[in-house]
C-alpha cells in the first residue's frame, strides 16, 4: 500500500497544478500523511529549476501550515486523532517519557525533526500535547522546513540532475549528522 502511495504521490509532480498537490502533500506530511513532500519537489525542480525557489517555499509555507494542524491535533486532540497517529508510527511506548523531558529540548526537536528523515508528523503532534510556546514551534518549524526545502531547491538549480541522487540517498543522512555534529557541540561546550 505504502509503494501505491509514493508512486500516486510520485505521479503529482506530473499534473498541470503540479504546485497545488505539493501544498496539499507538504500541508498532510506535516501531520498524518506518511510521504514527504520531497517526493514532488524533486522532479518539480529537475523539470523547472527556475521556479526551484518558488516551488521551495510553497511546500515551507504549506509545511509549517501542515505542522501547526498538527500542533491543534496534539493540543486538543490528542486521545482521539493524536495518540493514534502516533501509535501508527510505532512511537507509543515512549509518549510519556518524551512528554516529560519535550519542552526543555523542544526548539531542538523541532529543528531536529524538520531537516532529519525523523518524521516531523510526530514533532508536531507532540508540540501540541506538551503544550510548546506556539511561537517558538513556529519558528523553528519555518527554520528547520526551510533550511531543509531551500537547500534542496539550491542543489537542483545549481547541479541539476547530476545531483538528485545525492539529495534522495544521502541529504537526509548529512541532515542527520549535521544534527549530531551540533548536539554534540552544544554537549561539549557545558563541559568545557
Amino acid at each position: 500500500m505504502i509503494k501505491r502511495l509514493y508512486d500516486w504521490t510520485l505521479s503529482l509532480a506530473q499534473h498541470p497544478r503540479a504546485l497545488w498537490a505539493l501544498a496539499v502533500v507538504a500541508f498532510v506530511e506535516s501531520s498524518f500523511f506518511p510521504i514527504p513532500p520531497d517526493i514532488i519537489m524533486i522532479p518539480m525542480i529537475i523539470a523547472r529549476p527556475n521556479r526551484a525557489f518558488v516551488i521551495a517555499g510553497v511546500a515551507l509555507v504549506a509545511s509549517v501550515l501542515g505542522g501547526m494542524l498538527g500542533y491543534v491535533i496534539g493540543a486538543f486532540a490528542f486521545e482521539t486523532i493524536g495518540q493514534p497517529i502516533l501509535e501508527s508510527l510505532g512511537k507509543s511506548d515512549s509518549m510519556a517519557e518524551f512528554s516529560t523531558r519535550f519542552n526543555d529540548v523542544g526548539f531542538w526537536a523541532v529543528l531536529a525533526a524538520g531537516v532529519t528523515p525523523f518524521p516531523y508528523k510526530v514533532i508536531t503532534i507532540m508540540s501540541g500535547w506538551t503544550a510548546m510556546p506556539l511561537g517558538t514551534f513556529i519558528l523553528t518549524s519555518i527554520l528547520a522546513r526551510g533550511l531543509r526545502f531551500f537547500l534542496v531547491a539550491f542543489l537542483l538549480w545549481k547541479f541539476g540532475v547530476p545531483i538528485r541522487d545525492f539529495i534522495e540517498k544521502r541529504l537526509p543522512l548529512m541532515f542527520t549528522l549535521f544534527v549530531i555534529l551540533l548536539f554534540g557541540g552544544f554537549a561539549a561546550l557545558k563541559y568545557l
